[in-house]
C-alpha cells in the first residue's frame, strides 16, 4: 500500500499542512480544521468523523482545493483511509436480505442499478471475495457511498447506521 495524500487548513492549500502516507484515524490531533487538500499518490477513503465513521467520499490522484463544495461535506475531513491497489478479480455476492438470505447474484464488473439489472427490491447483506468496492445510494454510482473491502457484511443497515439502501456497486481501479 503505497500513497501519499496532504492536508491543508485553510482553502487552495493554505495555512499549516499535515501530510500522511497512510490511514488517520484523527486529523484533528494533526491540524485545527481541514479545507482543502491534495492527493498525490494512491486512493483514499475520507470520512467526515474520526475514526473511519460517517459519511464517506473517495479521492483519487489530484487537487481538491476546496473540497467541502466540490463533495459535499458540511464538515471537515476528519479521518482517512488508504485504499489498496488491486490487479486481480472482483467479486462480491450480493443478497437481497441480511444474514446472506434471499436473492443472490454475483457480481464481477460495475453495476449502475442493482435493482434494473438483479431485480432485486434491496441489497441488505453481501460478501466481497475478490477487489475492493464502492455502493452507491442511488442507480448510476449517485449519492452517497460506503467502502467495502474483502470480508463478510450481515446487514448494511447496521454498519452504515443510517439505513442507506444501496442501488449501484462499482469496483475501485487504480486511478
Amino acid at each position: 500500500m503505497s500513497g501519499k495524500i496532504i492536508f491543508f487548513e485553510d482553502r487552495d492549500f493554505q495555512g499549516r499542512s499535515f501530510e500522511c502516507v497512510g490511514d488517520c484515524s484523527e486529523i484533528a490531533s494533526h491540524l485545527s480544521q481541514c479545507s482543502s487538500c491534495r492527493v498525490e499518490s494512491g486512493t483514499f477513503m475520507v470520512y467526515d468523523q474520526p475514526n473511519f465513521k460517517g459519511l464517506q467520499y473517495l479521492l483519487t490522484r489530484g487537487e481538491y482545493p476546496d473540497y467541502q463544495s466540490s463533495i459535499g461535506f458540511n464538515d471537515c475531513i476528519q479521518s482517512c483511509r488508504i485504499v489498496p491497489v488491486h490487479k486481480g478479480p472482483f467479486k462480491v455476492r450480493i443478497y437481497e436480505r441480511p444474514n446472506f438470505e434471499g436473492q443472490m447474484h454475483e457480481v464481477t464488473d460495475d453495476c449502475n442499478s442493482i435493482q434494473d439489472n438483479y431485480h432485486m427490491s434491496s441489497m441488505q447483506s453481501c460478501n466481497v471475495m475478490d477487489g475492493y468496492w464502492l455502493m452507491f445510494e442511488q442507480p448510476n454510482y449517485e449519492g452517497r457511498m460506503f467502502y467495502l473491502k474483502p470480508g463478510e457484511y450481515r446487514n448494511l443497515r447496521e454498519i452504515t447506521s443510517n439505513d442507506m439502501k444501496f442501488n449501484s456497486i462499482r469496483r475501485i481501479r487504480e486511478s
